[in-house]
């Protein structure tokens, strides 16, 4: 299969989000065209025709606004041994904002591709991205190639259709390329080894917030959120495809800054809270860290454990997840985020407070797991809904709705007067039960089909089932959502 691919110059704002970048890419116009080269996607080449058994790390910076991007590389160097799939290269599922190809570039053979999300793909949806300019620092993989190629950077635009929007020619054999090896110190634990980490998906398990004497307390923090995972469909049952590793991260004190309730503190990653100005989201920026100690254990996932109460959390697709270790909803935190992280699963809530603006929704969403049902003959759930199915499916919607408002309204109240963790979570208990109520006696519970509330969005979008792990605070996926992790499973294990 063939594709021509036009390459633009890394100033024009593609869309990143399925529908909150919509709007933004109408607005933008690339300014200039500066190459052409025909793709050829032949499928999976041979490994060893191509690649050494090494991984080559691509560091960049990613720089812009709600409207313009610009990218700018910081090193190409070696990030250990090659411990990804030997056969499954091409990325089929296409699931991300991004899509990164490796390109030979005598033949123009695509090589290698895989979908991802980035911090600077969400900061860009943000209030704060229309007044101000963002700088964030990035990382793309790939097997060490034998020859020069091409990376092709592309980004979904206003109709999800990936476009390129930045290339880097890469000779393996240049001076600028730097083949050393990390000299890894860190201590590396197998929390569950099922196999060579090239026939399995590998999940690496980091600690933020853990001081030396704490590491103990980390290995079984990383012991029960893996066994949370493994409770859970479709990793229950996928068990043996999965390697989890731990690498322990010693942090000058114990737990991370809180910045909303003025709790500021220096750790081995530095997470932190407050991400977006979101009281409970918590990421990293310091991706050249992450990326350093992660790479000491086989890994194509990435999850940090934060030692805190609490509630807090975050998932990128294929950057990493964060999740409170010690609250009460931390087995929710760990599959939730793992949801986004792995799968590029959407929320379906749309009550809760977000750092994103309200999108308008004018085409089908990339994402698995939500819809515009636009087409509702082609629902692409539809196999899995019944022919007595109503589409549209009827929900007790607006009693939940004048609730999980009210619920949104005191919560806000509650963290302003920082009551103690504690109370929060008793009150999140509550709700978790009183949403129970809600459900239990719907016609539909159980069922696939498409209800209305979903991707931030009260009307306009669906989600597959009544209720999910990614609607509310519940731990288990629905069927749709199940299904889109073990694809996912497969193309790191098969």
């Amino acid at each position: 299969m063939k594709r021509l691919v036009l390459l633009l110059l890394g100033i024009a704002a593609l869309s990143s989000c399925t529908t909150q970048q919509q709007e933004q890419s109408k607005e933008t116009h690339p300014s200039e065209m500066v190459a052409q080269i025909d793709v050829v996607n032949k499928g999976n080449v041979v490994f060893d025709d191509y690649f050494k058994d090494k991984t080559m790390r691509l560091d960049y910076y990613h720089t812009g606004n709600s409207k313009t991007e610009h990218f700018a590389t910081d090193k190409i160097l070696s990030d250990g041994k090659w411990h990804g799939s030997t056969k499954n290269l091409i990325d089929e599922l296409e699931l991300g904002y991004f899509f990164l190809e490796v390109v030979d570039q005598e033949t123009k053979t695509l090589l290698y591709s895989r979908g991802f999300a980035s911090i600077f793909g969400e900061w860009q949806t943000t209030p704060e991205a229309k007044k101000e300019w963002g700088t964030f620092h990035e990382s793309v993989r790939f097997p060490w190639p034998q020859k020069p190629v091409t990376v092709i950077i592309n980004k979904r635009d206003g109709e999800n259709k990936f476009q390129p929007i930045w290339t880097y020619d890469i000779d393996p054999d240049s001076r600028l390329v730097n083949p050393a090896d990390i000299k890894h110190t860190e201590e590396v634990v197998a929390i569950h080894e099922s196999g060579d980490p090239k026939e399995k998906l590998d999940l690496v398990l980091l600690g933020d917030g853990y001081t030396a004497e704490e590491m103990d307390k980390f290995i079984a923090d990383a012991k029960r959120v893996a066994g949370y995972l493994f409770e859970a469909e479709p990793y229950k049952s996928r068990k043996n495809d999965i390697n989890v590793w731990a690498v322990k991260t010693p942090s000058q004190e114990s737990g991370i800054s809180r910045p909303h309730p003025d709790v500021h503190k220096r750790t081995a990653l530095s997470t932190h809270y407050s991400s977006f100005d979101s009281e409970r989201y918590v990421l990293s920026y310091d991706n050249k860290t992450i990326r350093n100690v992660a790479s000491a254990a086989p890994y194509e996932f990435t999850s940090i454990l934060i030692n805190e109460q609490t509630y807090g959390g975050g998932g990128i697709y294929k950057l990493y997840t964060t999740n409170a270790v010690d609250n009460k909803f931390a087995k929710y935190l760990m599959i939730h985020e793992m949801g986004h992280h792995l799968a590029a699963l959407a929320d379906e809530y749309y009550s809760s407070a977000t750092s994103y603006e309200a999108p308008s929704i004018e085409i089908e969403p990339w994402e698995t797991n939500i819809t515009a049902l636009l087409d509702k003959e082609n629902l692409k759930w539809n196999d899995l809904v019944k022919e007595d199915t109503p589409i549209p499916t009827p929900w007790n919607k607006e009693e939940f709705d004048e609730y999980s408002y009210k619920v949104q309204e005191k919560r806000t109240e509650m963290r302003a007067a920082k009551v103690e963790e504690s109370v929060m979570e008793d009150f999140f208990m509550n709700v978790h039960h009183k949403q129970d109520s809600f459900f239990a006696e719907e016609k539909y519970q159980g069922v696939v089909g498409a209800f209305e509330g979903a991707g931030y969005n009260q009307y306009g979008l669906y989600r597959p089932q009544l209720d999910c792990i990614m609607f509310t605070r519940h731990t288990t996926h629905c069927k749709v959502c199940q299904r889109s992790i073990s694809t996912v499973i497969d193309q790191y294990s098969k």
